[in-house]
């Protein structure tokens, strides 16, 4: 099979940067050169300065301090994390502790019932936390109640 010389059609592109919005005597001077209007391109100044922000949520066991310079625990849902890590090392399923969040009237931050799938999504958070509560004098107590693993 001879393929012979192969040529590849040859495209120019020109990028202009008008002053005022073109006019109907331009665009037909630009397509009688030959040339073909291929986008548009618009711009205007944001007036939403907010989209462009950085934001974080909280860590779950913390909220803004009074004075807005800190973050702090939360005593909610510091309470609410001992709870769950508490059953988590009894080893009892995801699914018994949600039902025990919400059978004791505990929420999410969202106000929703406790689900299994929340309560996984939380585990990286209480992974971080727990280092604190163990060391705590509440901790020490709690973890002599655990049962002994031989």
């Amino acid at each position: 099979m001879d393929l012979g010389e192969v040529t590849v059609a040859r495209k120019e592109r020109l990028r202009e940067t008008p002053e005022d919005t073109p006019v109907p005597e331009y665009l037909k001077q630009r397509t009688e050169a030959g040339w073909r209007l291929v986008a548009v391109e618009w711009e205007r100044e944001a007036k939403d300065q907010t989209s462009s922000t950085w934001t974080e949520d909280i860590p779950y066991g913390l909220q803004v301090s009074p004075d807005c310079s800190r973050l702090v625990q939360n005593p909610t849902e510091t309470e609410i994390i001992v709870a769950a890590l508490d059953m988590i090392v009894e080893d009892c399923p995801l699914s018994r502790v949600a039902d025990e969040l919400n059978r004791r009237g505990y929420r999410t931050r969202a106000g929703d019932p406790w689900t299994p799938a929340v309560l996984f999504d939380l585990l990286p958070r209480m992974i971080q936390v727990s280092p604190r509560l163990l060391s705590s004098e509440e901790w020490l107590t709690r973890r002599q109640r655990l049962p002994r693993l031989a």
